[in-house]
């Protein structure tokens, strides 16, 4: 497999010190040394694999700067990791929360590291020799997405992980006001697009909501037949289903207009490619295993593209403002204008 981690990126750099002093107060038999590397292809919060003692964890904390309200809330992920994890196996195990800014400068987590394999632009290399994998990995990632769907939320830890009651009203007005303190431009086809989103279809039985289910926060087993972690819960919740496929979908690139035309793509190509489930295809799977009516679906993907603009949105406005110097991030607000086309392409389809 291709190696996920390197040298930490210049600036966001851990106290080595201080981490190993913490790691032996909390535990005891963690052994001598300790290396730290990064997992370089996130966007949003800082990732890092941490060794010590023989054995590796992963540390999640938020990205540098300022960060927006409710965002990148590590106490409340290791709360819906720790109360997830024995229902749902792809969820990794969590071992310790540090609140003290002192140590890593913001509240951390520490998790298991789990090893497989992550699907961004181009299959890994070993692949070749499974002929059928686009076709053994769409399976795989829908069917995962059911079995998550299928958790029964009404024990106590996971019930108060949310509050399905207007949620979807919740969902609109956070995200418009997120779009609202981040923006860097003034884009008249995103105020039609959220005044189209006021138009809120009734809910169906709530159920835990990843809120970021894509292919890129899923590790898939070396055969590619099975999905052997998601990660990034921040944004889990309880609330209507429809909310992660409309936002899956989203990621689930079509050929559209505004994809072809961009030279900057906000979507990954590669389930374009050949032997991929199509999005009818995935839909299908879904509606056969859950029997949920999608009738109203076109209103949560538009949600769905709505909300990954934001996302890009704030983290481009933390570039504009100077709070991050990674450039990666400085063609974002291209994807964004990508994005916000898109989900009025959508919108004109289904009017």
């Amino acid at each position: 497999m291709r190696p996920d981690t390197a040298p930490v990126r210049h600036g966001e750099e851990l106290n080595a010190a201080r981490l190993s002093a913490w790691l032996h107060s909390q535990l005891p038999d963690a052994g001598t040394g300790l290396s730290i590397e990064q997992f370089p292809n996130g966007h949003s919060n800082l990732v890092y694999l941490i060794r010590t003692g023989g054995q590796e964890y992963v540390l999640r904390r938020p990205p540098l700067g300022p960060v927006a309200p409710k965002a990148h809330d590590m106490a409340r992920e290791f709360r819906v990791l720790d109360a997830v994890h024995s229902h749902f196996p792809e969820a990794p195990r969590v071992f310790l929360l540090c609140e003290d800014p002192a140590i890593a400068g913001a509240t951390f987590f520490l998790m298991e590291r789990r090893n497989g394999i992550v699907l961004r632009d181009e299959p890994p290399s070993e692949w070749a020799s499974i002929p059928d994998y686009p076709a053994k990995v769409s399976e795989a990632f829908i069917d995962c997405l059911v079995r998550l769907q299928q958790i029964d939320v009404s024990e106590p830890k996971l019930a108060a992980l949310g509050r399905p009651e207007g949620f979807l009203e919740r969902q609109v007005r956070g995200w418009s006001d997120r779009w609202q303190r981040s923006k860097t431009e003034e884009l008249p086809e995103m105020d039609r697009v959220i005044g189209w989103l006021h138009k809120i279809p009734p809910s169906g039985a709530p159920t835990l909501v990843h809120n970021d289910f894509k292919l890129d926060n899923v590790m898939l087993r070396p055969d590619a037949s099975r999905v052997e972690a998601v990660l990034d819960w921040e944004m889990a919740t309880l609330g209507d289903p429809l909310v992660d496929l409309g936002l899956t979908l989203c990621y689930w690139t079509w050929a559209s207009q505004a994809q072809q035309d961009d030279p900057h793509p906000a979507t990954p190509v590669i389930t374009t490619h050949r032997g991929w489930y199509t999005r009818d295809q995935f839909i299908h799977r879904y509606v056969s295993q859950t029997g949920r009516d999608v009738t109203q679906l076109p209103w949560y993907e538009v949600l769905g593209v709505f909300k990954l603009a934001v996302i890009l949105q704030q983290i481009y406005y933390r570039f504009h403002v100077g709070q991050t110097t990674d450039e990666r991030f400085r063609a974002f607000d291209r994807r964004v204008r990508s994005l916000v086309r898109m989900a009025a392409e959508l919108i004109s389809r289904n009017s």
